[in-house]
């Protein structure tokens, strides 16, 4: 009996031991002030620009909100300044939600999200709140959010494969991880697959190269500089560079190509009006619409009605470019008439359920990935890593 009373005395003083981020914070009611943290400038016409118009998204659809934001919040711009630091800063112009918009933040967006149980946290990619996934972390005031690129930047390799004169595509990837790998290998997927089932070519007369510049965007000295590494794309037989970075160096690149008489195209990324840099060049653009997830997690932080969870989104196959409805889309750009019917065509086999992520697929140190058949998990894409068999390039960091 005395050792039942000690252990009811446990499971007490645990109860009122637990953190307060066991529970979501209260709801902000009708107005709320949000801030947003951006990796790189809020008008980079890339990833960061997508984040911030996501948020005017907000604006204009939520009644009550107000936004206040840091952009640049990365070493190089703001040396001895951590990311938790300059969302204090939000915080204290009265911001009740931060919103950490880049996977480079992950560690600093938890750190952050414990030591305030009171403000709501989005973490824009991510998988701390994947309970099924590797960083799982209980936070009751954090949610991740997450577009399914995969999908349009496959199309984006359909319609690179379908444009392709020398067979060779180029890959301009930022810095190395599980986010970058998959997405890269998605490119590929799709561009092997329009070779193979649209062209009717061998596979291994496509050449896709991947190199890596080391983060997001170019930082002098410290990355490889993506003007220089779409030359050497183009130099070297490739005549189509897909873009991974958050800026549009590969399409300004295509355009100076381009105008020297060669013929070349590119495909930038993360942002619908990312390719009016180089109209003539660019074949199109698979970006995020982040408006959507961000206004109706905006509102279940107003009404109280906010569940931490992890959410990747599918686009909306009736229109993947539907503003209110599709988290990532696909603008075409300058396609011939035959590529261009092969994208609508690639787009609505995926709507009926192709999925491009069934083996045989191996990767790329021969090992097997997924046998003959067999569908990936949501984790064996999501953490995907090797790229794969028939890419060329660095598979994980030195």
């Amino acid at each position: 009996m005395k050792s039942f009373r000690i252990l009811i005395l446990a499971v007490i003083i645990a109860a009122f031991a637990m953190p307060a981020f066991a529970q979501a914070p209260k709801a902000a009611g009708s107005n709320l002030t949000i801030g947003l943290v951006m990796v790189g400038p809020y008008n980079d016409r890339g990833w960061s620009q997508a984040n911030y118009e996501g948020m005017q998204y907000v604006l204009a659809k939520v009644p009550g909100t107000k936004l206040v934001y840091i952009d640049k919040a990365n070493s190089a711009d703001r040396p001895g300044t951590t990311v938790s630091q300059l969302a204090e800063s939000l915080v204290a112009q009265g911001a009740k939600l931060i919103c950490f918009s880049s996977d480079d933040m992950m560690d600093e967006a938890v750190k952050f999200a414990t030591a305030h149980p009171d403000i709501f946290v989005i973490m824009t990619t991510g998988d701390q709140q994947w309970k099924e996934g590797k960083a799982y972390k209980p936070l009751a005031n954090m949610i991740n959010i997450m577009g399914k690129m995969e999908y349009t930047k496959m199309i984006a390799g359909v319609a690179a494969a379908l444009t392709t004169k020398t067979g060779q595509i180029g890959y301009l990837g930022p810095l190395i991880n599980d986010e970058t790998r998959r997405l890269a290998a998605s490119v590929y997927l799709g561009a092997k697959y329009a070779w193979v089932n649209y062209l009717k070519k061998d596979p291994a007369q496509l050449k896709f190269r991947v190199t890596w510049i080391g983060f997001w965007f170019n930082i002098p000295g410290v990355t490889a500089d993506p003007t220089q590494v779409a030359d050497e794309f183009f130099n070297s037989g490739c005549d189509v560079v897909v873009s991974g970075i958050d800026t549009t160096e590969a399409v300004a690149e295509a355009a100076k190509f381009t105008a020297q008489g060669k013929k070349v195209w590119a495909i930038p990324y993360d942002y619908s009006k990312a390719m009016d840099e180089g109209k003539g060049v660019s074949l199109g653009v698979p970006y995020f619409n982040w408006g959507p997830a961000y206004a109706r997690t905006v509102k279940e932080a107003m009404n109280g009605t906010w569940k931490a969870h992890f959410e990747w989104n599918d686009p909306d196959w009736k229109n993947i470019n539907n503003p209110d409805t599709s988290a990532v889309g696909f603008v075409k750009g300058n396609l011939s008439k035959e590529a261009s019917e092969g994208v609508d065509k690639f787009i609505d086999e995926l709507a009926k359920g192709l999925n491009l992520w069934t083996g045989a697929l191996n990767l790329q140190d021969g090992s097997v990935y997924l046998k003959k058949g067999e569908k990936a998990t949501e984790q064996q894409i999501w953490y995907l890593p090797q790229l794969l068999e028939g890419m060329t390039g660095q598979s994980v960091s030195k």
